[in-house]
């Protein structure tokens, strides 16, 4: 039986359906409300917060967005996906602060 903990091998690049990807939903969140693992699955709520006008305030909502379900392989592949983004992202930062001088008066 394969270990949960280590993915799969390489199995060479996926080919993804291109009718497929007009159809998938985008789905934003501020943050995750909870998350588990059931029968081998992991789950994460996803959640957004929703500003409501109540007269001249706001009130601040938090709504599910997604019900997030996968195995422990496919939570381990979205947890480097994000890591590879968000050193992306930082990498983005750190150029866009050697570009743009500091000005001093």
């Amino acid at each position: 039986m394969a270990d949960p903990e280590t993915p799969a091998a390489n199995q060479g690049p996926a080919t993804i359906s291109s009718s497929s990807s007009e159809r998938a939903p985008i789905i934003y969140f501020d943050g995750a409300s909870c998350f588990g693992h059931h029968n081998g699955a992991i789950q994460i709520e996803l959640a957004a917060n929703l500003l409501m006008p109540v007269g001249a305030a706001v009130r601040v909502d938090v709504v599910q967005t997604a019900h997030l379900r996968c195995s422990v392989a496919a939570a381990l592949a979205l947890r480097e996906a994000l890591d590879k983004a968000l050193a992306m992202y930082r990498q983005g930062q750190q150029q866009l602060a050697e570009v743009i001088p500091t000005v001093k008066n």
